[in-house]
């Protein structure tokens, strides 16, 4: 049986539909001239629990990429490693690290708790005089305050978060140094939260979308209530359905290309936002190989996408970049891929 759908709810929107919806929002149809500060903004920030994702991100999303750019943007501030969200570390410019620090504000997540509001100023002063490590908010923590272990662990992250002490910028480099350090920034800009909520959504839409609100719950790890009351700031929007009945939200406007459009080849890195932004990953990830790419540890793979869809992984050995299909390839689409691992390859000898 269909399930019900939202009053309005248009066109059905097939799972190619769905697919190359996806690529073109993601720069992953055509690559862009997009600067690395603009692709991680127009993205909603980028995954960055491995510090050479964002760089392969990049590469793959636009045709003249070097990692010094991106490098030059950490160094400036101009793009920070922060917590956001999911709880999982990304890379954000200064202005959405503001916009998205006030939209998940009322989330509960654990920098709201009281224990967080409680040491935030006191870690905020740690670091006023320049970074310090993760040794050295523990040792504070346990003189001041007797916490010690996984209690300690905790709570150096959950107030550094909310005192605005994040990553240092060279642990997001290429080659980062053994070391964690911690850095505090400037006070960001306050934004009213439903209203933050409301653009970030309108960006996760225009990046994501056309999504189910069950998929903007997963990418947000918002409350439903919370997403409901910002959707409605974004009136009229547009509504549509997939091919099981449920109903997809979109912005007007955005592109919905012909789904015989043709997809190149591409190399996405670990935790790429495009395998994990949605509740039903289906439109880039086929369910037989969820499991496969998606580990029962939270990693995710290296992969690569063939006419849109993610078709095997890829490892480094001896320096080439080695796909490894998951079934046989045309032998066209063969030489494609071999032609673009090469040319990521070079990038990342670079």
């Amino acid at each position: 049986m269909m399930s019900k759908v939202g009053a309005g709810a248009g066109r059905v929107l097939t799972l190619r539909e769905l697919n190359r919806a996806t690529l073109a929002r993601q720069c992953l149809l055509q690559r862009t001239r997009l600067s690395p500060a603009a692709v991680v903004e127009r993205l909603v920030g980028m995954q960055a629990q491995w510090p050479q994702a964002p760089y392969v991100g990049i590469w793959t999303r636009t045709t003249s990429f070097r990692g010094a750019a991106l490098e030059r943007d950490l160094a400036s501030g101009a793009v920070l490693k922060a917590t956001v969200m999911r709880q999982t570390l990304h890379l954000v410019t200064r202005r959405d690290y503001a916009i998205l620090r006030a939209a998940l504000s009322e989330t509960n997540f654990p920098d709201q708790s009281a224990l967080a509001r409680r040491l935030a100023p006191a870690v905020r002063a740690m670091a006023a005089t320049g970074p310090v490590t993760m040794a050295d908010g523990l040792a504070y923590l346990k003189r001041e305050h007797g916490l010690t272990g996984v209690h300690a662990r905790r709570a150096w992250r959950w107030a550094r978060t909310r005192a605005h002490v994040l990553h240092h910028h060279e642990s997001a480099l290429w080659h980062t140094p053994p070391e964690r350090r911690f850095a505090a920034i400037d006070e960001p800009e306050v934004h009213d939260p439903t209203e933050a909520r409301a653009e970030i959504l309108r960006r996760y839409l225009a990046a994501f979308g056309p999504s189910s609100r069950r998929d903007i719950g997963a990418w947000s790890m918002m409350h439903v209530p919370e997403i409901g009351r910002a959707l409605e700031r974004l009136e009229p929007l547009v509504r549509l359905r997939d091919e099981h009945g449920r109903e997809l939200l979109d912005i007007p406007g955005a592109p919905l290309p012909d789904p015989q459009t043709p997809a190149p080849v591409r190399f996405l890195p670990k935790w790429d936002n495009v395998l994990l932004a949605w509740a039903d990953r289906t439109r880039v990830l086929p369910e037989q190989y969820r499991k496969t790419v998606i580990r029962m540890n939270g990693d995710v793979a290296q992969t690569f996408l063939v006419d849109g869809f993610v078709a095997g992984t890829w490892r480094i050995e001896d320096g080439r970049v080695v796909p490894e299909p998951f079934s046989a390839l045309a032998r066209s689409v063969s030489r494609e891929l071999q032609d673009e691992a090469a040319r990521l390859g070079a990038f990342v000898a670079d």
